[in-house]
């Protein structure tokens, strides 16, 4: 049981497929520029735009990062950054 376990939080530390180290420090370089909260649309369209990313991509990378305590979920909806620039 002990080596499943292993295994599950080495994969939070995984890259979501179709993205790369990159993608994700492209994406949260952006994130930051808008202050460090995705709640709507108008958060996710500069966010895509900067760094390269298809909607797809931006939020499997925003539940990356809610999945490994880099981002956490606002009372009013949305997400902030918790990490880098936003940290």
């Amino acid at each position: 049981m002990g080596g499943l376990a292993l295994l599950l939080l080495a994969a939070c530390d995984t890259p979501p497929e179709g993205t790369t180290p990159e993608n994700i420090a492209e994406y949260e370089l952006a994130v930051a520029s808008i202050g460090c909260e995705l709640v709507g649309e108008s958060d996710y369209l500069p966010v895509e735009f900067q760094a390269g990313l298809t909607r797809e991509q931006s939020t499997a990378i925003t539940s990356y990062m809610l999945s490994t305590g880099k981002a956490e979920r606002l009372s009013e909806g949305g997400v902030k950054l918790t990490t880098g620039a936003c940290a």
